[in-house]
């Protein structure tokens, strides 16, 4: 056996895949561990086999083998920095969560129409990151490559579309649900106590502050207040007034800077689409999101009879589409299973977003 010291954002499932060996090896060196959902801390050290599975293993398009985290957005930047792109592309950190992870932005094309995606705005969705991360990198390689995607003229789309793509709204979220707490964060003590002393995160979707960063918008803000927890808590907390988080107020001033044509926030789950928000939305909206529809199987839904989300205060403040994608069926984290039918059902449904 050899040793090996748990990084930050290590999960069993990114150890076992980046050291080409199976979860059971690891558990079968580490009795400590009880199961494959077991959190590893930073600077904890474990056991790992001298073993490997042979070849390499390779993550294909719709497969879902280890959690997504910030690190791996910031891989696939990398790669496209690297890359020579036929089509416009830039990359930049639109602002920092509260633990200083970049927030990062992808913009693609250099069109009239501006059209944003957006993910993982719940910890607890990060699967949502995934597919936006790895969507654009099957079409950013495809136009690389001369090749239409399903059809289409890449270049020639993004001759007549700007996409911004914000794949992880949370990542301080995200990385709570994915390797739990540990005396070393500097939340410890308050996670702990909002999280009533457990210590399993799957049912959080706040940020590292316990505040519902879908639940900051003003658009009907205080009846959602109203209705939800009145303090920090592991879902639906408003917050103490709206857009109080840095990462709400980053998409806040990117949106008002760029005054975009239309949004797409992707959540999990329920394979429904959102379009309306207490009729304010534009006439159009109804057809776009038949068209949505169409190109995945999910259900339009007109409203969640909610208020205080991203969508909700974009249709409010600019009386233009905007659309809330739950993608997948289960309870969040989805299991990554589930990441198949995401991909399938996914992929024309993001194609067709950037054409309505």
């Amino acid at each position: 056996m050899k040793r090996y010291i748990v990084k930050e954002e290590d999960t069993l499932h990114k150890v076992a895949w980046e050291n080409n060996i199976f979860v059971k090896d690891i558990l079968d060196c580490n009795p400590h561990l009880l199961n494959s959902q077991s959190y590893i801390y930073p600077g904890d050290e474990i056991y790992l086999p001298l073993i490997y599975v042979g070849e390499n293993r390779v993550e294909r398009f719709g497969e879902c083998l280890k959690e997504f985290s910030h690190l791996d957005i910031e891989h696939y930047v990398y790669k496209w920095n690297m890359s020579r792109n036929v089509i416009p592309l830039e990359t930049k950190s639109i602002g920092l969560s509260i633990l200083n992870k970049p927030i990062r932005l992808i913009k693609v094309g250099d069109g009239k129409k501006k059209v944003f995606y957006s993910g993982s705005w719940h910890g607890n969705e990060w699967m949502t990151s995934k597919l936006l991360t790895e969507w654009l990198d099957h079409i950013i390689t495809s136009a690389n490559n001369n090749q239409d995607y399903f059809g289409t003229d890449l270049r020639q789309l993004f001759k007549e579309v700007t996409l911004y793509v914000v794949p992880m709204v949370n990542p301080d979220g995200v990385a709570l649900v994915q390797q739990g707490n540990y005396p070393e964060h500097p939340y410890y003590d308050f996670i702990n106590k909002t999280n009533k002393y457990t210590h399993t995160f799957d049912h959080w979707s706040a940020n590292i502050r316990g505040v519902d960063l879908n639940h900051q918008w003003p658009a009907g803000w205080q009846k959602e207040a109203d209705e939800s927890p009145s303090e920090p808590w592991p879902r639906h907390y408003s917050g103490k007034a709206p857009l109080t988080e840095p990462e709400s107020i980053c998409i806040y001033d990117l949106t008002v800077k760029e005054d975009f044509d239309y949004v797409l926030a992707f959540h999990s789950q329920g394979q429904e689409i959102f379009w309306g928000y207490r009729g304010l939305e534009p006439q159009e909206s109804e057809k776009m999101v038949e068209r949505l529809s169409l190109k995945s199987s999910y259900v339009p839904k007109r409203t969640a009879d909610s208020d205080g989300g991203y969508k909700d205060w974009f249709i409010q403040e600019t009386r233009r589409p905007g659309f809330t994608i739950e993608v997948g069926v289960g309870i969040n984290p989805l299991p990554f299973r589930a990441y198949g039918e995401i991909w399938s059902n996914n992929v024309l449904l993001a194609l067709e977003g950037l054409k309505l």
